[in-house]
């Protein structure tokens, strides 16, 4: 096992770097006969096999260094056709040195208002799941920053989360962090549901608090949610959300101006709803999910 290693690694430096094999050998105290000998032997059935799946680990991994060897097994199987448990992928990642990118703590922007117009009882009471879209929705809003040299700027995400299939059932991009960007989420979420009566619940953010909003949650039969003070977890999969959202595609990087950073956050919702898998979900996506409920016979459906 332990000259396995050290051929294996002879092999790859010859291969990436163009390393003469002689000094490898040389530096590994193994004789280049030794070498060319396990070179053509006749390799293993599992051996190669994981070769293979280690070629698609990287690839996956090159993609979307944000991911774990869970999710790597997820995209094996559903976008690859490769059938393997997660401990399989696990060993392959550890000896082929491929880990998820290191993750960051969330820091959200709810400005709480110095004088709510509106308060409503936490009725969702994290009660996280649904028994059809459009029956409950959470919703917030977050920050980004870009910079134009020393400058820093920020724009800001308000979001609509589906609990049924958690999908991003509608968001907005703003400059500001203000009534009218919450407004307009809102309004457009209705617009593309028509019909849609579900709870809706935030935080005690001054927008949602403010009692223009709550009259149009009210115009359309909508009842309102909030968070306890203090209490995000009392919104959890949508703060989850902004997680995973900077985690996967934001921390770690410098943008550099508004246009590529509202791109980023534009792909990455189009991704996250049609591409990436969740197990909570059953390794489904979110529209995957809301695809397979709307399919379903009327008699079938929970």
């Amino acid at each position: 096992m332990r000259y396995t290693q050290i051929y294996q690694a002879i092999k790859e430096e010859h291969e990436k770097h163009g390393y003469p094999i002689g000094p490898l050998c040389k530096l590994g105290n193994v004789s280049r006969a030794a070498y060319y000998k396990w070179l053509r032997r006749d390799i293993p059935v599992c051996e190669a096999e994981n070769e293979r799946i280690a070629d698609e680990i990287e690839k996956i991994h090159m993609e979307s260094p944000d991911k774990g060897y869970r999710r790597i097994r997820d995209d094996l199987e559903r976008y690859h056709d490769i059938k393997v448990n997660d401990k399989r992928v696990l060993r392959i990642c550890r000896k082929k040195g491929i880990k998820s990118t290191i993750k960051y703590s969330n820091n959200g922007c709810t400005r709480q208002a110095a004088n709510p117009q509106f308060i409503a009882e936490n009725i969702l009471n994290r009660e996280f799941t649904a028994e059809s879209p459009n029956q409950k929705w959470l919703t917030d809003v977050t920050e980004f920053k870009y910079y134009i040299g020393i400058e820093v700027h920020k724009i800001y995400l308000s979001a609509i989360l589906d609990l049924y299939d958690r999908r991003i059932v509608k968001f907005m991009i703003g400059n500001s962090n203000n009534n009218e960007l919450v407004f307009q989420t809102f309004d457009a979420a209705i617009i593309d549901n028509p019909g849609a009566m579900p709870l809706c619940h935030s935080d005690r953010g001054f927008q949602y608090t403010n009692r223009t909003f709550h009259a149009k949650l009210e115009a359309v039969g909508i009842i309102q949610s909030m968070s306890r003070v203090a209490k995000c977890i009392d919104n959890g999969p949508m703060e989850g959300f902004w997680g995973i959202l900077k985690r996967e595609r934001y921390y770690g990087r410098r943008f550099t101006n508004r246009d590529s950073l509202v791109m980023m956050i534009e792909n990455y919702i189009d991704y996250y709803n049609h591409r990436r898998l969740q197990r909570n979900l059953g390794v489904l996506t979110p529209m995957a999910v809301s695809y397979t409920h709307l399919t379903l016979p009327t008699t079938s459906r929970v």
